[in-house]
């Protein structure tokens, strides 16, 4: 192993109180008798926008999802940009402590500019030294996985993550999978298994 990619939601911090406030305010200015809660984002969390979109609002035409999913991600990085949202305990320290052993990256299934916000936001950024995400590239997790080990010739990167979404990317760009089963998912057959970031030192 030479190299550790992260996840962001459910892995590096949980926003998910903060995006439900923020996209549940769209969705009442734009007329529609639906809401969110944080521990529905927990369970759609990790997957696509459009495929998010789709589970919010099946009922509407696809250009309709992607109108207001746009909408509510333009908020929600307003609200972000305000009040942040919780690291999870321990991880700055594994963080700067991994930072000392190996080159670290972010590969988040997110929106153009999420990253860089999670970074502003946490002071994170200085410990990693690379990222990808759709939002960049049009592509999917583990196309961008792929895309990281090429850029910096990583030859045996791991994947930390907290979604069966994430194992399967993993499965599919031939990464090792870390579970943070501290996270919102659930993994029966991880690689690895984290039950705080601090297990990670452990690890490596």
């Amino acid at each position: 192993m030479d190299s550790i990619i992260f996840d962001i939601d459910g892995t590096i911090w949980n926003s998910t109180d903060v995006v439900a406030v923020a996209w549940n305010e769209i969705l009442e200015k734009e007329g529609l008798d639906i809401r969110v809660t944080a521990d529905q984002l927990k369970g759609l969390f990790g997957r696509l926008l459009p495929d998010i979109a789709k589970a919010i609002m099946p009922e509407l035409d696809e250009a309709e999802q992607l109108r207001i999913i746009d909408l509510c991600c333009q908020e929600e990085h307003e609200l972000l940009r305000k009040k942040g949202a919780p690291v999870y305990e321990g991880l700055e320290d594994t963080l700067k402590e991994l930072k000392k052993r190996y080159p670290l990256f972010v590969v988040s299934n997110c929106q153009a500019g999420y990253i860089e916000l999670v970074f502003e936001k946490t002071g994170l950024g200085k410990y990693f030294t690379g990222h990808l995400c759709p939002g960049d590239t049009g592509e999917a997790k583990a196309a961008n996985i792929q895309s990281i080990a090429k850029k910096y010739q990583l030859k045996a990167p791991v994947y930390v993550g907290d979604t069966f979404g994430d194992y399967q990317a993993c499965l599919e760009a031939g990464v090792p999978f870390v579970f943070a089963s501290y996270g919102f998912g659930q993994v029966d057959t991880p690689d690895y298994r984290i039950g705080k970031p601090a297990d990670l030192l452990k690890l490596f």
